[in-house]
């Protein structure tokens, strides 16, 4: 990251685009195959933020290429592929379909509740998830609509994620409008509300641990980069809420 020392805001930004982009693409059918290195918890199963629960028994895990979708019909029958930034917002085009520091592997059933839900706090539940991952009514000041909610315990692995996606494809994300986090500009790339939450979520409510950076250092050895807001955690403040220097 030389390259980005003592920048700050949209120059930071551009910086960071440039280390990060040019990755080495990865097919999509793939990514299965990198799964069991990346996102294997301790007793071998399948780490997947949307059914695993950190402190306590979870309801069900899977066991890889095993218990992969498939058909669903409940939570607990398969696990496919989750992309944090929904594919309807880039019309499914790689390399972004296929980057695996946005897509995860993730209970089918779910996945499928989720949808394209932006991300958000839920106010009114009508969906609860057996780890507690919530689907319903947005209590987020600034946006009204229905949001999904992950459990607090990954609030910031996906807040990380979507800060990697709009600082990868600078270049690109000002016309993914579809998705309701996104303003149509590159440099921003979120909406205010946005913005706040995940920053909120990155710093304070869950900040990078080690099973995050061990996954990103995995990712990096096989597309070739890395999320920087898990190597250096600083940068989102450096650019979406920057100050003086003094």
């Amino acid at each position: 990251y030389d390259s980005a020392l003592w920048k700050q805001g949209e120059e930071l930004h551009d910086a960071l685009y440039n280390i990060i982009k040019g990755h080495t693409e990865i097919q999509y059918d793939n990514l299965w195959s990198y799964y069991p290195v990346i996102d294997k918890k301790s007793n071998g199963k399948v780490w997947d933020m949307y059914s695993d629960v950190p402190v306590g028994t979870s309801s069900y895990e899977y066991t890889f290429s095993v218990d992969q979708c498939g058909n669903y019909s409940k939570e607990g029958d398969c696990y496919n592929r989750e992309h944090i930034i929904p594919q309807s917002s880039f019309g499914s085009a790689s390399p972004m379909q296929n980057d695996i520091h946005h897509v995860i592997p993730s209970d089918g059933y779910v996945n499928g509740q989720r949808g394209s839900l932006p991300f958000g706090t839920v106010g009114s539940a009508n969906w609860t998830s057996q780890n507690g991952s919530k689907r319903g009514s947005s209590s987020v000041a600034g946006y009204g609509g229905q949001v999904f909610e992950p459990i607090d315990e990954f609030k910031g692995d996906i807040a990380r994620s979507i800060l990697y996606f709009v600082t990868r494809y600078e270049n690109t994300v000002d016309g993914y409008t579809s998705f309701e986090m996104f303003n149509g500009t590159e440099s921003q790339a979120l909406e205010d509300w946005g913005i706040s939450m995940l920053l909120d979520w990155h710093y304070n409510v869950d900040p990078v641990d080690q099973r995050e950076i061990d996954r990103n250092d995995a990712a990096y050895n096989y597309q070739g980069n890395a999320n920087p807001f898990v190597n250096h955690p600083e940068y989102a403040n450096l650019i979406w809420n920057p100050t003086s220097d003094t």
